[in-house]
């Protein structure tokens, strides 16, 4: 499986972006997928993820401003960012569990994308 994720940049605090994330070699309607975050001199957290019945878990301080989902028809996953803050700024990943149906937390990783929120 291979995730293609363009659309990071460069926005103002309070701004929005929407990342989107297409997967090819799969169809990820039976998979778990998620997004991830490294920022500068810190580990890969999990942001968010959605599971086949488009059933959502977010990371506490995105709550609120994030948004995932998917659209199984373009077998794509997206994350809108709200209410940006210069915290936010970190590399953005998109990941597919390896295992259909079920949350196992290993993941494909597509590649990285640069959000950076200018304060």
């Amino acid at each position: 499986v291979q995730l293609q994720a363009p659309g990071g940049g460069l926005v103002q605090a309070g701004g929005s972006l929407r990342l989107s994330c297409a997967a090819s070699g799969r169809a990820i309607s039976d998979y778990v997928m998620g997004w991830f975050r490294q920022a500068p001199g810190k580990g890969r957290e999990s942001v968010a993820r959605i599971d086949r019945r488009a059933n959502t878990y977010y990371t506490d301080p995105v709550k609120g401003r994030f948004t995932i989902s998917r659209d199984n028809a373009k077998n794509t996953v997206y994350l809108q960012m709200n209410s940006l803050k210069p915290e936010d700024t970190a590399v953005y990943y998109c990941a597919v569990d390896r295992v259909p149906v079920a949350f196992t937390g290993t993941w494909y990783w597509g590649q990285g994308t640069l959000v950076t929120v200018s304060s």
